[in-house]
């Protein structure tokens, strides 16, 4: 796969400002890139990244200094169709896997609120394996007043909920939808579920009735996923 660091050198909306690098690093990177990026570059050995990476890090002889992502809206997304909406998902590692699922599944965004859902900190970022840098991830003050204005726009917002009336397979999409996701084991609030125009469950077949949320998130994309291109 792409060295880790190539989607940040990549993203437009990133600013960045210098690369410390090993030289065997920049060889590969250059090879992935097709030319010089356009960043001020310094070579290090990995002993001197590690310093500055932490010794527990996995920097794969890379450490970029750029500013963080800026702030996205609901209102910055082109034209969005799929969208994956987490109803307070604290945990760092579970959003980076929510969104590395996201990428993969072509979502148009993954949405969290403001409060209540973590910071862009390297744990996550790394959990994300690059996908910070392919899906956008917008922060809203409010889920379900998101929740209602996707509905005015035509959206299927889709609740995920063991209690839920239907099971995802069997929801026709036919237009832009939303999944709404809750954390683990607190599930979706009652606000939010009172919000989404349908409420859905994922059957399993097994004694364990639940999933983590990021493995739920998998499962749903792929189910959704397979719903559009299949049809009703």
């Amino acid at each position: 796969g792409l060295h880790p660091v190539v989607r940040p050198l990549r993203n437009p909306l990133r600013t960045h400002h210098r690369l410390l690098v090993t030289a065997n690093a920049l060889r590969r990177l250059s090879e992935a890139l097709g030319s010089q990026p356009d960043v001020v570059i310094e070579e290090a050995s990995s002993n001197q990244i590690s310093r500055i990476a932490g010794e527990d890090a996995v920097h794969q002889g890379c450490f970029l200094y750029c500013d963080p992502l800026p702030d996205l809206g609901l209102d910055d997304l082109y034209e969005p169709k799929r969208l994956l909406l987490l109803d307070q998902v604290t945990d760092p590692h579970n959003v980076g896997a929510v969104l590395r699922s996201a990428a993969a599944f072509d979502m148009a965004g993954v949405v969290v609120t403001t409060r209540h859902s973590p910071r862009l900190t390297a744990v996550l970022a790394k959990s994300a394996a690059g996908a910070l840098d392919i899906v956008p991830l917008v922060r809203v003050q409010n889920l379900s007043r998101t929740i209602e204005e996707l509905n005015e726009r035509g959206f299927m917002t889709l609740g995920l909920d063991a209690a839920g009336e239907r099971a995802l397979e069997d929801i026709p999409l036919t237009g832009p939808y939303a999944l709404v996701m809750g954390a683990e084991g607190k599930g979706l609030r009652q606000k939010t579920k009172e919000t989404c125009s349908t409420l859905a469950r994922i059957d399993m077949p097994g004694r364990m009735p639940s999933l983590n949320v990021s493995n739920a998130a998998a499962l749903a994309l792929y189910i959704t996923d397979r719903s559009v291109r299949t049809g009703p």
